[in-house]
């Protein structure tokens, strides 16, 4: 369901995604990509490469237009199933080996600080390791209870399945029940874990999706829509005061 935000909400928490809602790293995950496409599917490497892996700009188009990971392989990097079912279990390997820096998006350090009286987590299909790394580096690793990502997860179980939310919930709380939930992220997938994360909870809960648009998402291109968009993690606060209460 979505919400109209008339009356101000108690919200309990705030999870976030991580990959183009925290930080940008579509300079990493090509890179990664590459390596993985000269192991798995060398014919989509050179003059083959695929075009949303030549440039950090295709390579959003293509992410914001795949629902699944397994879609942007399949429908935009070309690869077959075969392929595909080699490549996923290489993605933590390559992206804790590979060295190509991630930044913050503008805000996002200030704002993380800002929700401190949020209890705060990560449910991400990135790799745990790599996602704690970056947070350490940028010092605020502190304010999160709990980063649940892919290592954490069996594969049937990754986003936009809703068990990783379901265990970002109970180290943050322990009792998951009653609970209004915040979820900010960047894609379709985002908006779809959301749903599935409230219909697993039950109707004693209410999770309000969150879509930020600073890596490039058209949300009103979405067969499945948020509940609030906004243009950068910046916004996030003053929506909060406006139409929640902690």
């Amino acid at each position: 369901m979505m919400y109209s935000f008339k009356q101000p909400i108690q919200a309990d928490t705030i999870l976030w995604d991580y990959d183009g809602t925290l930080v940008n790293s579509a300079a990493k995950n090509i890179a990664i990509s590459r390596q993985i496409l000269a192991r798995v599917a060398p014919r989509l490497t050179g003059d083959k490469l695929p075009l949303s892996l030549r440039s950090e700009t295709e390579y959003h188009v293509a992410n914001h237009a795949a629902e699944h990971w397994r879609d942007l392989y399949r429908d935009y990097f070309g690869m077959n199933s075969l392929e595909i079912e080699s490549a996923g279990p290489l993605w933590e390997t390559y992206q804790m080996l590979d060295s190509t820096p991630v930044k913050l998006f503008d805000g996002v350090a200030d704002t993380i600080r800002q929700l401190s009286n949020f209890p705060q987590g990560i449910c991400s299909a990135n790799a745990t390791r790599n996602i704690r790394q970056v947070l350490v580096e940028n010092g605020i690793s502190s304010a999160f209870r709990s980063v649940i990502g892919y290592e954490d997860l069996l594969p049937q179980h990754q986003k936009p399945a809703p068990e990783g939310g379901l265990r970002c919930l109970r180290e943050i709380f322990g009792d998951v029940k009653g609970k209004t939930i915040i979820y900010v992220g960047d894609h379709i997938a985002d908006v779809i874990f959301s749903r599935a994360l409230a219909e697993q909870l039950g109707p004693s809960n209410k999770v309000i999706s969150v879509i930020v648009t600073h890596s490039g998402a058209n949300p009103g291109e979405w067969r499945e829509q948020p509940d609030h968009v906004i243009a950068g993690v910046l916004e996030l606060s003053q929506w909060l005061k406006k139409h929640f209460t902690k």
